[in-house]
């Protein structure tokens, strides 16, 4: 809500309904429009807040996500053999790939979620710096085919927005939530976001998978109460 008692972005219903009013299994067709036309302009509204920051800034949010990430891995246990999966940065997304170098130095074994077949689960190819990529699907670059499939323990998911329930908002492909819903058993999700991406609520849809942990620039930002 801003100061003048009217939601930052209202561009439907949704926006306009109270979080604690909003039925999240709820299956009514209009419910799920007014969610849709919000999460898209959601969208719009956090890219530009991304963009907003300009190179520099978009660096120094980084590196400082790095670092917790460092924190919140070693407390883990995060171990050589441990299967981590990374992701690529696409649309000015926090650029882990300096940290995902060192943790493969390490001897933690790095994947890179890939698109092999559209509106289904993501599979997971071993990454290695320097090595040759592919364009995937939205020209995202990804590992070559013949890279090693893995299954990840701890599974890290850039997020355009979050909420307190650790729910992520994407870019509306579903492929994480697809994901995630098919792994068993399912891999420690952290989402990597910016702190000032956090919204009241998403409005979960039945269909959205909560992640266990958002970290941001400023810290662990977000923890699900019941992770099973």
């Amino acid at each position: 809500m801003s100061g003048q008692g009217t939601y930052a972005s209202p561009p439907c219903m949704a926006a306009e309904v109270d979080p604690t009013y909003f039925d999240p299994l709820g299956t009514d067709a209009q419910q799920a429009r007014d969610v849709a036309r919000w999460r898209r302009a959601e969208r719009t509204r956090l890219a530009g807040l991304r963009e907003g920051l300009g190179q520099t800034g978009r660096a120094q949010a980084s590196n400082s996500i790095c670092g917790h990430l460092e924190t919140v891995l070693a407390a883990r246990g995060t171990l050589r053999a441990t299967v981590l999966a990374g992701y690529w940065p696409i649309r000015g997304e926090p650029d882990l790939r300096p940290f995902l170098s060192d943790l493969h130095a390490a001897g933690v074994c790095v994947a890179l979620p890939v698109v092999e077949t559209p509106a289904a689960p993501l599979v997971f190819r071993r990454w290695t710096p320097g090595m040759r990529m592919l364009r995937g699907h939205w020209n995202i670059p990804v590992p070559p085919t013949e890279a090693e499939v893995l299954t990840p323990d701890i599974a890290l998911a850039p997020c355009l927005g979050w909420d307190e329930g650790c729910y992520r908002l994407g870019w509306g492909g579903g492929y994480y939530d697809r994901t995630l819903a098919a792994l068993s058993p399912r891999p420690v999700t952290i989402g990597i976001a910016l702190a000032a991406a956090r919204l009241t609520t998403i409005y979960p849809q039945p269909h959205d998978v909560p992640l266990d942990m958002i970290v941001t620039e400023t810290g662990v930002s977000g923890e699900r109460k019941d992770p099973s």
